[in-house]
This record gives C-alpha cells, structure tokens and sequence, in this order.
C-alpha cells in the first residue's frame, strides 16, 4: 500500500518538473516533491540505494507490462527491462556527479533529434531536463534517489526509443521476419546500449541503426546543415512546413531502406529522374515520365534481367477495355490506322471491322491488341524488363518530346526512360558483354523483337521521396501523389497553421 502511494507521487513528478530551468518554479521543484512525500520515506524507511527504485518503477507485478508502461509513458517498456536486467544499477547516474558523460552525450543527442526528421518532445525531453536540473537542487538522499531511478528509467526509454526510430521509423510497427533471424541480422538495442555505455560510444551506438545507403545519409546530412542556419521570423512557417517535408522523407526511407548493392538503378517519381548509383556514387541522370495520379507509378524492388530490342507491344487489358474499345466502337478502323492488331485467345489475328464492337463490354472484351515493333510502337525501340506484380516495365518511347517538360506524371504507369540506349550499353559494359544496339535507322526498318539476358542483373528500387539532398542541399518536389499529407500528421499532428507553426525548428543546446 506505501509503495503504491509513492508511485502515485512519482507519476506526477514530470508536471512538477516540467518547467524551464531557469525560472523559481524548476528551482524549487525537487523541495516541492519532498514536501509532497508521506512520512513512510523517512531515511529509516527507504534505503538510499537506487536499484530498488529502478525495479520499482518497472515492477509489473500489479498488472501487466503494457498497463505499466501506459502508467508511466514508457514507450520502449520491455527493452528497458531487458536494459536493466536482474540487478536494475544505474546505468546514468553517478552519486557524485550526478549523470555521468554517457548521460551528457544522449541528452545531446537527442537534443538534436530535429536533425534526423524526430522531435525532442518525443524523447521525454521536458522530463528528462526537468529531472536532470532537479539532481543539482538541494534535498535530502531519498528524494534525490527518486530523482535518479526516474531520470533513469526515462532516460533509458528515450535512448531506446531513439534507436528504434532512426532505424526502422517512427510510425511503423516493428515485427521480426523469419529472414532476419536466419541471416544473423537481428539487432538488439538493449545489448548495443549496454556495450556502448562500457566503452563511452552512446551516440554511435543511438545511430548505428539508421539507413546506410546514400540517399538516405545525404538527405539527413543536408537537414542538419539546413536547420543550422539562422530563419527570419517571417519565413518560420515556411521553414516549419519544409522541415516537415524533409524529415517525412527520411521516415520513408526507413520504412524503405534500399540493401547494401554496391551498384544499383534508382527511380525517383516525384524528381521523373532515374539514377545509376556506383559506391555510392551517382554515375549518371536520366529523365523519366511516370504514371499520372489515377495511373500511379508503383514503388517497387527488383532487378532487370533482361531487355528486349524493337519488343512488341502487348496492350494492357485495362488499356483496351477503358481507352480503346470505345475508340473501336466509333471507327473499327482505328487499331489499323494506329499501327496494332487484334487477336484471339488462341493467338489468331482477328479483322477488326468484322466484329459487331457496339455490343462488346469491358467484361465480355475477349480479344488481345498488340503493336509490332518499330519506331512507332509505344514502347519505342527497347524495354527493360523486371520482375513485378504490376506488370509495369522500363521502356523508350516515340514521344520524345515529352521530357522536354518539368512535370511528367503522363504514362499509365509505367516508366519512360529519356536515353535508353545508354542503360543498354552501361549494362553490357558492365558484364562485358558485346551486342550492337540498333540505331534509328534499323529501328525504322522494323527489326524483330531480340531479347538480351544480363548474366548479372541489375539491382532496380522505384522510390517516392519530395525531398531529396543535391549538392548538399534540400531540393523539395511535388507530391505528385499526394502521399505527405497523411504521413506528416502522423508524425507531427494536426494540419499546420500560421499559429501552430509560429516557431522555426531549431537545435536545442543542452547545457550540463
């Protein structure tokens, strides 16, 4: 029964804490709590030892580990038991010093939680100010042992959460696949935070987890040059709305990460650019259209295995049924004077003026459309194929005219590639592999279909980012899809108003 008066007591410690350091209210917090006590924490009654306040606080046996953890707003509860093992010592604080340089070195991280799209706030940062001022207060031992057991627990939570964010993302739930385990793969927060203690590495340990790939590191890198920079008071909406930009970007790549190829083909939808990626390295830029919004471009993982010189076109069936069957049921004639030819399920080309097009549906269209090869196909004179549930490829295009234009969300979906000729030869060069590409004027001459194998396919990842790094800077995109909204409120709440976002983001220092 004292015990649970206590934690009653220590529940509301944040509010009494939660006030800046400077003002009499922060400096008088600690004798506030004290006065606050029942008598049952006499020093006769309460050993000065801090181990069993710490167990305490994580105790489940009044009820089960995710109604403790709600008690007390712990949101990494299980990794900090697993932290704290069977003996609960302290981990940050010293009688002495009060916290020790690990302690020091996380709170100055997480002090710059903005500079990895997170926010203080969501690290217990009031609390864990509030505690820490609150150890320099004058009081007697067993209120300053509470102060250390909570500053310890929170402390613990907020570094743990930390690491599970930049890893895998804020907003994601967490499950173990069977693939990470028998890789070896597995990564355990708890164990990495207790070796990094030992060895004074916190901070390279609260980080190890994030993303390795280059575009996730860059754009990270140019947000927190971006957010060092001093912001008028009249531009802080605009730099609250792009820093919210940035850092839903860098959620995304962690929910995303691409694996560690060394060489690999980017797609960018929001950018209409593709990228080839060598060591971390970009080797080359091409433009790229994309589907439009009611035709997006899925974000995909795959590899090209092969391409496909002067391919025929195999129209879509949601191609032939929503655009052209109407077309066939005003002029029959159209599919040959644009170039295609209808055919059977058994594979027999059909006479399209014999067919009675008025009384075909969508549902009851039992044909196939398909475009020989050549200048004029719509796939242009080379495809690039990948595996993929969408039936969605990279290709070339007759249409050359249309990466003359900033915005580019005009295919049904998939990819348009400005020089595809050039990826051919880079994926030949790459594996040694000698084949003449056709020019123009063999394309003219309507060549047939030839596929090309690739002994080493090529690594292919189709991204949606809005904010990307270039020349270390953030070059922000349209959300073409209208993607960010939903991932920012979730990250950072409401819809944002001149009021809500009065204040530009900032690095906090963290003063000791």
């Amino acid at each position: 029964m004292a015990l649970s008066a206590f934690f009653r007591l220590f529940w509301c410690l944040p509010l009494l804490l939660a006030v800046p350091r400077c003002t009499p209210r922060a400096t008088t917090a600690a004798t506030e709590v004290a006065k606050a006590l029942p008598t049952l924490f006499s020093p006769q009654a309460l050993p000065m030892d801090v181990a069993p306040l710490i167990q305490a606080l994580l105790d489940t046996a009044a009820g089960t580990l995710q109604e403790r953890d709600r008690q007390l707003g712990l949101q990494a509860g299980p990794q900090v038991r697993n932290f704290y093992g069977t003996t609960y010592q302290p981990a940050w604080t010293v009688p002495a010093d009060s916290i020790s340089i690990n302690a020091q070195a996380a709170l100055a991280l997480l002090a710059r939680a903005a500079d990895y799209g997170l926010r203080p706030t969501d690290y217990h940062w009031l609390r864990l100010q509030a505690l820490r001022d609150s150890l320099h207060q004058p009081t007697t031992p067993q209120p300053h042992a509470r102060q250390q057991a909570g500053l310890e627990v929170y402390l613990s939570d907020a570094v743990l959460r930390f690491m599970n964010d930049v890893s895998r993302g804020r907003l994601r739930p967490y499950t173990v696949s069977a693939g990470e385990i028998a890789a070896g793969h597995l990564r355990q927060p708890a164990v990495e935070l207790r070796t990094a203690l030992t060895t004074h590495t916190v901070p390279t340990a609260m980080l190890a987890g994030q993303p390795a790939h280059l575009e996730y590191q860059q754009l990270q890198q140019a947000l927190a040059r971006w957010l060092a920079r001093p912001v008028a008071p009249a531009s802080a909406h605009a730099h609250r709305v792009q820093y919210e930009q940035a850092a839903l970007n860098l959620e995304r790549w962690r929910w995303h990460a691409l694996p560690p190829d060394s060489e690999y083909v980017l797609i960018n939808i929001p950018a209409y650019e593709l990228h080839l990626i060598k060591n971390s390295r970009e080797v080359r830029t091409y433009r790229v259209v994309v589907g439009k919004p009611e035709t997006p471009t899925p974000t995909l993982s795959s590899r090209i295995s092969h391409f496909t010189l002067a391919p025929d076109w195999h129209v879509p069936r949601s191609i032939a049924t929503i655009e052209m069957l109407p077309r066939l049921q005003a002029n029959a004639r159209y599919l040959e004077r644009n170039g295609l030819a209808l055919y059977n399920y058994r594979g027999q080309q059909l006479d399209p003026t014999a067919i009675a097009w008025h009384k075909v549906t969508a549902k009851s269209f039992a044909y196939s459309i398909r475009q020989a090869g050549g200048c004029e196909n719509a796939l242009g004179n080379i495809v690039f194929r990948f595996a993929n549930p969408y039936a969605v490829y990279l290709h070339d295009t007759p249409m050359r005219q249309l990466f003359d234009l900033d915005a580019r969300a005009l295919s049904h979906g998939c990819i348009r590639l400005q020089q595809p000729m050039q990826l051919a030869a880079y994926l030949l060069r790459r594996e040694g592999q000698v084949v003449p590409l056709p020019s123009e004027e063999e394309c003219a001459r309507q060549p047939r279909p030839q596929n090309v194998l690739l002994r080493q396919p090529m690594p292919l990842h189709v991204r949606y980012a809005t904010c990307i790094a270039e020349n270390g800077q953030l070059r922000f995109l349209p959300d073409i899809y209208h993607r960010d909204e939903a991932i920012r409120r979730a990250l950072f709440a409401p819809v944002l108003s001149p009021t809500s976002a009065s204040q530009p983001i900032s690095m906090t220092k963290v003063s000791h």
